[in-house]
């Protein structure tokens, strides 16, 4: 992509996602995402209902009269952004491809930290870990995040969901919220590498997907290409025993995904590239403050 093209869409994807990100998430991401804890703030005389465990007993001391101490929530959040860059990215029957509707959504993600004057980084995994970048603040930093995603070439087209998760408990050494954004097409098991992170860290799963991932049209003999591998294998659609065990490998998969994120306490919102993301964003933050 040449840079004039590059910077057109960049700039698309900004206007897009820095105002769903103002008007529409603003308050629901300030909502699901608390701060780190409580810092000091002032104190200011006792009133009945203060608990008495934030009494300052020096300065009542000094006024003879009880005094408590007043706290704030400490809001400066880090927010990591993990974002699928295999090769089955690119597939896209239905609708645009998928790593275009992940851009989109980390770029909303990347936006609505901006409100919140929150760090951002990202990491860009394949079956490696492909590019780390660090989390910071500020307008151009976001930017920047936004070009890698639509621009970035992994040097490898293999998924391992797991991979990144062990980069981001390594890594991130302060607690942070994550989010995966991937099609979660991985023959690997990244179960306990999930229930490690989110024990570390706040993790949550947003799984993108194309139709035709889930359920094959009756077309008849056509050739498939598997992007990750490269490898070549006919099918012949218009067979109901191939379109059913084709639905039952995504019905597995999908099963698998489910029950592994509930049992690792991880939030999880699936959405194809033909439906509106802006949705299951929502349901995503909303269930974070139950």
């Amino acid at each position: 992509m040449d840079s004039k093209e590059l910077l057109k869409k960049v700039r698309r994807i900004e206007i897009k996602t820095r105002g769903l990100s103002r008007n529409m998430f603003a308050g629901e991401y300030h909502s699901a995402f608390k701060g780190r804890g409580m810092m000091f703030s002032e104190v200011r005389e006792y009133q009945p209902g203060d608990d008495v465990r934030d009494i300052d007993w020096n300065v009542t001391a000094r006024h003879n009269k009880p005094y408590v101490k007043v706290y704030e929530e400490e809001r400066e959040l880090t927010l990591m952004l993990l974002v699928d860059v295999s090769g089955s990215r690119l597939f896209g029957a239905e609708g645009p491809a998928k790593m275009e509707m992940m851009a989109e959504i980390a770029a909303t993600l990347a936006f609505s930290s901006l409100q919140n004057n929150d760090k951002v980084g990202v990491i860009f995994f394949s079956d490696r870990i492909e590019k780390f970048i660090p989390p910071a603040k500020g307008r151009k930093h976001v930017l920047l995040i936004i070009r890698e995603i639509i621009d970035f070439t992994p040097t490898s087209r293999g998924t391992d969901v797991g991979v990144a998760l062990r980069f981001l408990t390594n890594a991130i050494k302060k607690h942070c919220s994550a989010f995966v954004i991937s099609d979660f097409i991985d023959t690997h098991d990244y179960s306990q590498s999930m229930m490690i992170a989110n024990r570390k860290h706040e993790v949550a799963a947003i799984q993108v997907y194309d139709g035709r991932d889930a359920k094959l049209p009756d077309v008849g003999l056509i050739k498939l290409r598997d992007m990750e591998t490269g490898a070549d294998r006919w099918l012949d659609t218009g067979s109901k025993r191939v379109r059913a065990a084709w639905e039952r490998a995504w019905y597995d998969r999908q099963q698998w995904l489910s029950t592994t994120t509930a049992k690792c306490g991880v939030d999880f919102v699936s959405v194809t590239t033909t439906e509106d993301y802006v949705r299951a964003l929502l349901q995503l933050f909303r269930h974070r403050t139950r």
